[in-house]
């Protein structure tokens, strides 16, 4: 699985905001996230007969 995300800096993100460390696993879990979210706006922009995914796409 390639990670979607730079884990640096959520993991500095996490830990400056809310004084956690971030396991390795997180990363993983997010990077579903991630893909998710994109497959979603690609379908929503698809559905607009658009072969650009915008901003809008990823709203519910």
């Amino acid at each position: 699985m390639d990670i979607l995300v730079v884990v640096s800096k959520v993991k500095k993100k996490i830990k400056e905001k809310h004084g956690m460390n971030t396991s390795a696993s997180a990363m993983e879990s997010l990077t579903r996230i991630v893909e998710n979210a994109c497959d979603r706006a690609a379908n929503n922009a698809k559905a607009d007969g658009r072969k650009t995914v915008m901003d809008r796409d990823f709203e519910d």
